[in-house]
């Protein structure tokens, strides 16, 4: 058998200032992933990689893979083209961060 307890679980009394803070804290986590995560900093990165290996391909590539592309080296001009896609991204993450959310118009009032 087993046996009920007749206690109501207790109960947290959170002031306004302890969610008033929780909330600061989580919106300060959630601008800092935004700016962590920004796709700019993905696509610019892994283009700026993969420029770097598609051009080091070019650069090393044997004259018989560079007649069957009717003599042009496109692995070279691919990985140029993909290192300055790449910094484009990067670049224009570091010109145009990120802004932080704005705080809502309740937050603003209160610190007043």
């Amino acid at each position: 058998m087993t046996e009920h307890s007749d206690r109501q679980p207790e109960r947290h009394a959170y002031s306004e200032e302890d969610v008033q803070r929780e909330v600061t804290e989580l919106e300060a986590k959630s601008a800092t992933a935004a700016r962590i995560f920004d796709l700019r900093r993905i696509i610019g990165g892994l283009f700026v990689l993969y420029g770097v290996i598609v051009t080091i391909t070019g650069i090393t590539d044997s004259q018989a893979a560079i007649d069957k592309a009717e003599g042009v080296n496109i692995n070279l001009w691919t990985g140029i083209g993909m290192l300055l896609l790449g910094i484009f991204f990067l670049g224009w993450l570091k010109l145009r961060p990120t802004a932080p959310p704005a705080p809502p118009e309740g937050v603003a009032e209160e610190k007043r």
